[in-house]
């Protein structure tokens, strides 16, 4: 504890992300946080160290550490990414920082060097380009994919290959674990002990480690914290966060650490190992105002630490972890504040554009401020999801008036007007508030986010939310049978998915489908079938996107507490003292899911590019499957009511 915090002066605390996270807009936790604090009139600052490390690696002189590695592999275990980097690596160096500028928005012109193929050096990456020809053969191989007049588009999914060929080149050369998005996630997801890490962080630090601890510390050097919040909202920015509290303590033991996030609150509910406290002081759970508070009071001298909420610490005696919950009242979901991205660099960050999913390509293409319409999910039944906890089971909204009150301070703040609604599902009267609201006040956005496809959104309604800057929507359609829909408590089906979808589609609404496959008692026929249904949900100018999800079962969901009302056998889990979410079982049914999804897969990229649409849907497996039992115009036939 600090000499400040300990006297019960202020407190400045400063809320961080670590890698890795999203490259193309900051992530929201740190954002809502510092918003919070500022509001209660804390010293808060922020910095985002998953987009500052790959820009402090993509530099000549990162690129030039990166190259004394790759010579120090043997030549026989030389990959042929790390021979193209090290043969073409004069060509990086020149081509890295004029790339990076292009991918920040900052140099357009640049996308017609890059498109002649002649500017940036091709890796391995390149070599899935051919893969990308879709129907008849042509002398341009992405066409398909950008059209005659998508040359921007197609120079940011170039330079992104680039960038994937680079990360390549770590992984094969400085740390195995390196990817953009899942860095080193085997470590965190669902590790029953703390083993694996603490092996890991024990270990010699490698390039990225060392890159990582001193961008640490220039941040703890320029904010001077007494507390640090460190955000793990997925399992892939785990390992790093724990190195970035290592650096920490290392540097100043007396930094107050803590950690939070989705993680967190999803995997770490039974934490006992107390070795995870080496690093971190606190470890809370759920939405993290309240216990910030009652934390900040502790470390201000007001408050025991009996009286701290929804918090893990050791116990200073014993050596064991404790879990201390407080009863206190969650801070109302309109008392949050409005999220803040002072202090992110927010024209910094790269435009990506790796999938060509039309609705994916969102997540990783163009800055977003992030923003919730409500906390919580207000359906919370579905039976695959975390209903259980706290992010789903505690429902919260705010007045339209309030929301747009938060959307004009962000604009303000950060000059871009494009808004993705981060919600599990946006409820549809909220939305329709704000849609009022937001032409009331003549204020022009651009949003996106995930609802339930169910009956409230009418035609009148979908096209309300498009005057209002609705560009585009996605929900779950899951397993798109009936039988499937109802044992999920979707309430859904599909006829009135069609209708909604094709309802956001008139009203010039991109609609994305979540599809899933692998739920419990799911058949080879089920499968078949929905995979007719989303056929003809295309060739119905229903939806433009879709991707299929394997289903996995988490102990927090319902098929996870009763899964014998789902048919199935979970398998036994080892003890616990670490991370505990997904959990394997034993589906009487025998089919061979992983087959299924691979001719899935397929199926939906091609119906993405209308390729494939006339054709019967068996002929995507690559084994046997029985014929459909869907009539081939059942979804027609259901749209001739709207």
């Amino acid at each position: 504890m600090t000499e400040t915090a300990s006297q019960g002066g202020a407190t400045r605390v400063l809320s961080l992300i670590p890698p890795m996270t999203q490259l193309n807009t900051p992530y929201p936790s740190t954002a809502y946080l510092t918003g919070f604090l500022r509001s209660q009139g804390v010293a808060a600052s922020q910095d985002d160290l998953a987009l500052k490390l790959v820009l402090r690696l993509f530099t000549t002189p990162g690129l030039t550490a990166v190259l004394d590695r790759v010579k120090a592999v043997p030549p026989k275990k030389r990959t042929p990414t790390l021979q193209s980097f090290e043969e073409q690596f004069e060509r990086y160096c020149d081509t890295i920082g004029p790339t990076l500028r292009f991918l920040q928005g900052r140099d357009p012109t640049l996308g017609h060097r890059i498109c002649n193929r002649s500017f940036l050096p091709e890796g391995p990456r390149f070599d899935a380009i051919d893969a990308y020809t879709i129907g008849e053969e042509g002398d341009d191989p992405i066409g398909w994919a950008f059209g005659a007049l998508g040359m921007h588009d197609r120079a940011k999914h170039l330079a992104t290959l680039y960038l994937n060929d680079l990360a390549d080149v770590l992984r094969d050369a400085v740390d195995e674990r390196f990817q953009f998005v899942r860095y080193a996630e085997s470590l965190a997801a669902s590790q029953p002990t703390f083993d694996p890490l603490a092996k890991a962080l024990a270990a010699p630090r490698n390039l990225v480690d060392d890159l990582l601890c001193e961008l640490a510390l220039d941040a703890v050097q320029r904010h001077q914290p007494q507390l640090v919040l460190v955000s793990t909202p997925f399992p892939g920015n785990v390992y790093a966060a724990f190195r970035i509290a290592q650096a920490i303590k290392a540097h100043d033991p007396s930094i107050v650490t803590g950690l939070g996030g989705g993680f967190v609150n999803t995997e770490l509910r039974e934490l006992s190992d107390a070795r995870v406290f080496d690093y971190f002081d606190y470890v809370t759970l759920d939405a993290g105002e309240r216990p910030l508070l009652a934390l900040l009071e502790h470390l201000q001298g007001k408050r025991s630490q009996q009286r701290l909420v929804r918090t893990f610490v050791r116990d200073a005696d014993k050596g064991q972890v404790k879990y201390i919950n407080w009863a206190e009242p969650d801070v109302p979901f309109t008392d949050v504040g409005t999220p803040t991205w002072d202090g992110l660099p927010v024209d910094e960050y790269l435009s990506l554009l790796d999938m060509l999913n039309p609705m994916n390509r969102l997540w990783s293409d163009g800055r977003w401020n992030k923003l919730t319409v409500a906390h919580g999910c207000y359906w919370k039944k579905c039976s695959f999801c975390d209903v259980s906890l706290d992010y789903i089971s505690r429902y919260e909204g705010a007045s339209a008036e309030i929301l747009v009150d938060r959307i004009e301070a962000i604009v303000k703040e950060t000059g871009q007007t494009g808004f993705h609604f981060v919600d599990e599902a946006a409820p549809p009267k909220a939305l329709k508030a704000l849609a009022h609201e937001l032409i009331k006040r003549k204020l022009q956005i651009s949003w996106w986010g995930n609802i339930r496809f169910e009956k409230s959104f009418s035609p009148e309604l979908c096209q309300l939310l498009s005057d209002s800057g609705c560009i585009a929507i996605s929900g779950g359609l899951e397993v798109a049978s009936d039988r499937l829909l109802s044992l999920m408590k979707k309430g859904v089906s599909v006829e009135q998915v069609a209708k909604v979808t094709r309802s956001f589609t008139e009203a010039g609404v991109l609609v994305h489908a979540y599809l899933m496959y692998g739920f419990p008692t799911q058949t080879v026929q089920d499968t078949v079938d929905a995979l007719e249904y989303v056929r003809q949900l295309f060739e119905n100018g229903c939806i433009q996107s879709g991707f299929f999800h394997r289903f996995a079962c988490t102990v927090h969901s319902p098929v996870g507490k009763s899964p014998e009302e789902y048919g199935v056998t979970l398998q036994p889990l080892p003890p616990v003292s670490f991370a505990k979410n997904d959990v394997a079982f034993v589906d009487p049914t025998g089919v061979d899911h992983d087959a299924m999804g691979q001719a899935l897969k397929k199926a939906i990229y091609n119906f993405m590019h209308g390729v494939g649409l006339e054709s019967d849907v068996r002929s995507w497996f690559n084994v046997r499957v029985p014929r459909p039992t869907v009539p081939k115009q059942r979804i027609a036939q259901a749209l001739a009511s709207l």
